[in-house]
């Protein structure tokens, strides 16, 4: 094969460059031209042997030698224009015109050479083109006419004596040796077609077996008459499992409308459709799947085209089938969290709402009645009436305060900048304590301030100011929330090494939807009620973390019109249960920041001058419900 190896690089560098661009084409201009130099040699090559032996040519003879060589010269025109069917219309002419020049010199229409008019035709189908089979069947019909033509009207020449032998001899050599390489070119055409036709089958099924997503192609019904092997490792079954209907019966029921839709919509309008549905997926007995699953799979369908398709045919489908849980996942992750962000902001922005009229209206009244002091001389106030404004702008300025601590609290709670100080005292004077402090504002609601008695309580090791503190804004709340006539009690009683404090009251309630949301900062619970009430929306939330700060749980019930019960569970020991890690922050939250940075921490320095004991504003803020 190697001694062959130089001319099949000379036939290959005669290819035009227009045709090297496909393998195909390449090798049908290899074809073509390489017989027809074999032919044309082997003709000029003889053309010495026979002068030797037959001796002067005559015209007709030097005419057909002179026709030999006609393929090359089709054979060079095709080589520098690269126009295929040209050069097969010429090579046809050329051999009707050489048989037909051997047949009329050897007997017309019945020469042995007339028989070769059949062979113009089978080389013309080399082009795999109609027009060429067409062009030169006519011209071996038009051949054959005239021969027929010729020897009906007698106008064949006279034979030359001993010439008929020798050219017989002649045009069978040469008719043999161009047939041949008519054969070979067609063989190596038909070897050339397969190899390229293997390389690309070799190279679809290399992709749909190592691309991720799933091809499958469906019936004019839907019904899945391919699949891709990649469909094993995306659904757990042989591709034979899903074919006819064994897809759709994997599709969620919820999601088949979808499925058929998209693939019925492709089908009969003929455009390209895309729907995402779930699929089932079987169990893994190798993983630790227990149960099949479902995975969303996104199908982009397109149609198949059919040159042939009538007018409103339903037409077969391609579809590509790809994983898309992760995206899914991915996307619901981030609308929980736009939700969250957005419940978070709604919240911060009732809780700036909230603090303009926390701090303006005790501000505007300690403004107005210090300038009102401030004027005493003009007014002609009585000492009277002086003892009385002072007392106004001194709870405006106590109300104030506890606004500012209750800010601090949250603020120190969050950053994880709040610090205790356990030590062993009695619970019961803590909740008697903050009886008789609330006791006024109780009377002054029209609602029972109530203590349920109890056993005897032991000592608590925990600070006493937050307890304090925790009491006070959950009694506070009560009170609040209760309408005049109503009820409110606290109790305690000891329980499997923890205090639990109780606070029960007969008010308005919260609703289920505010119930999950309280304890959460700067929320405050509105629905529920059927009137206003002050506050920052803050308190509950500082009881629940200063709660944490001891190792303890809170837990609250309750029911529109029938009242809320909040339990508190304390350790007795705080100093050895568990505390609930706080968070790693430098500084306050960006609200308690905008809101409390004066010059000179002058909102620290009033916050240490005040009597810890003070009562935080209630707030209708809860935690959320317990199973």
């Amino acid at each position: 094969m190697g001694l062959f190896a130089p001319v099949r690089d000379y036939v290959a560098s005669l290819v035009h460059p227009s045709a090297q661009q496909d393998a195909l084409t390449a090798a049908r201009h290899r074809a073509f031209i390489a017989p027809r130099l074999l032919g044309s040699v082997v003709a000029l090559a003889s053309f010495p042997i026979y002068l030797m032996a037959r001796g002067a040519p005559t015209a007709v003879e030097l005419m057909i030698f002179a026709w030999l060589v006609a393929p090359i010269l089709i054979a060079y025109f095709l080589s520098r224009t690269g126009r295929y069917e040209s050069a097969h219309v010429l090579s046809s002419l050329a051999l009707t015109g050489l048989v037909t020049v051997v047949a009329v010199s050897t007997g017309g229409i019945a020469s042995f050479a007339a028989i070769w008019l059949v062979v113009v035709p089978l080389e013309a189908s080399l082009s795999a083109s109609r027009r060429v089979v067409a062009i030169a069947s006519t011209f071996a019909l038009a051949a054959a006419g005239l021969l027929v033509l010729v020897s009906t009207l007698d106008l064949l020449p006279e034979p030359t004596p001993g010439g008929h032998v020798t050219l017989a001899a002649l045009g069978i050599v040469s008719a043999a040796l161009y047939a041949a390489g008519l054969a070979l070119g067609g063989e190596a055409l038909s070897r050339t077609s397969f190899w390229l036709l293997y390389a690309e089958e070799d190279r679809y099924r290399l992709l749909a077996r190592n691309m991720t997503d799933v091809i499958t192609r469906h019936g004019r019904d839907g019904a899945v008459l391919f699949v891709s092997p990649v469909a094993q490792s995306l659904f757990r079954c042989g591709a034979a499992e899903l074919h006819g209907q064994g897809l759709f019966n994997r599709v969620h029921v919820a999601d088949r409308p979808a499925y058929l839709s998209a693939l019925g919509g492709t089908a009969a309008l003929g455009e390209s459709c895309s729907a995402e549905f779930r699929v089932r997926r079987e169990a893994d007995d190798a993983g630790g799947w227990l149960n099949a699953d479902f995975v969303w799979i996104e199908m982009r369908c397109r149609p198949v085209e059919q040159a042939a398709a009538e007018a409103g045919h339903r037409r077969e489908v391609v579809a590509v089938l790809r994983d898309v849980t992760e995206r899914k996942r991915q996307e619901k992750a981030l609308e929980e969290a736009r939700a969250e962000a957005e419940r978070a902001n709604s919240a911060k922005s009732r809780f700036l709402a909230t603090m303009s009229h926390e701090l303006r209206t005790p501000l505007n009244a300690i403004i107005g009645f210090s300038n009102m002091l401030m004027n005493e001389a003009t007014l002609r106030l009585e000492a009277e009436r002086r003892n009385e404004y002072a007392g106004l702008i001194n709870d405006s300025g106590q109300h104030l305060l506890a606004v500012i601590n209750g800010i601090l609290d949250m603020s120190k709670i969050e950053t994880g900048n709040f610090e205790i100080t356990p030590e062993p005292f009695a619970p019961a004077q803590v909740i008697t304590a903050c009886c008789d402090l609330l006791a006024l504002q109780a009377n002054g609601a029209g609602v029972a301030l109530e203590r349920v008695p109890a056993g005897e309580l032991p000592e608590i090791v925990a600070d006493k100011r937050a307890l304090n503190q925790i009491l006070l804004n959950l009694l506070s709340n009560a009170i609040r929330f209760t309408d005049r006539g109503g009820r409110v009690t606290i109790g305690a009683r000891a329980e499997a090494g923890n205090i639990v404090f109780v606070v029960e009251d007969n008010g308005v309630g919260i609703n289920d939807e505010d119930l999950a949301r309280v304890g959460e900062p700067y929320f405050q619970a509105r629905a529920s009620y059927d009137r206003r009430h002050a506050g920052t929306g803050l308190g509950f939330s500082i009881v629940k973390g200063l709660v944490r700060l001891h190792g303890g749980e809170v837990t609250i019930r309750s029911r529109i019109g029938e009242g809320t019960r909040v339990t508190v569970c304390l350790p007795i020991d705080c100093e050895r249960a568990p505390r609930a890690k706080q968070r790693s922050a430098k500084g306050p939250t960006d609200i308690a920041r905008y809101l409390l940075t004066p010059p000179n921490n002058a909102a620290e320095s009033l916050r240490a001058t005040a009597p810890r004991e003070a009562a935080l504003p209630p707030t209708n803020i809860r935690v959320k419900k317990s199973a």
